[in-house]
């Protein structure tokens, strides 16, 4: 997410809760600034409506919620199910945010079990939930690029 979210204090609040995207864009700049995907998330959340993010918001959740269903039922994280759940997150940043490429989304999957931050996020869904997702995310992408 960058850093360029257009909502009064009550909308960002009502949409991301206790997560204020303005506490952590000075560390995402530092990181990501000078990336075409950087720039490419600014200019594309500028513009967004609270309507928008409340889609975004829950195009997110709901694959969470797949992809911990899919967990859940004992699902391997590199089958097709969990795979698919993947792609269709990658295909989700893609269209919301940045272009997401396998080797993009690769890194998002290791920070969600290497930055605490993540992994608690992600987990607050389903306990173990980050690294299952990050399995998957590897086995997508080996899938999608031999």
């Amino acid at each position: 997410m960058s850093a360029h979210v257009n909502l009064s204090a009550e909308e960002r609040a009502e949409l991301f809760g206790g997560f204020d995207p303005d506490e952590h864009a000075a560390e995402a700049e530092r990181r990501w600034g000078g990336t075409q995907a950087w720039a490419d998330s600014a200019r594309r959340t500028a513009s967004y409506t609270k309507e928008d993010w409340q889609r975004f918001l829950a195009e997110a959740a709901g694959i969470s919620a797949r992809m911990a269903e899919a967990m859940r039922a004992g699902l391997p994280a590199d089958g097709g199910q969990a795979m698919d759940l993947a792609e269709e997150h990658r295909a989700h940043i893609t269209r919301w945010c940045y272009e997401c490429t396998y080797e993009i989304h690769r890194g998002l999957g290791e920070m969600y079990v290497t930055d605490p931050r993540f992994t608690a996020s992600i987990d607050a869904t389903a306990a173990g939930l980050a690294e299952y997702f990050r399995s998957a995310i590897i086995a997508n992408a080996v899938r999608h690029q031999g």
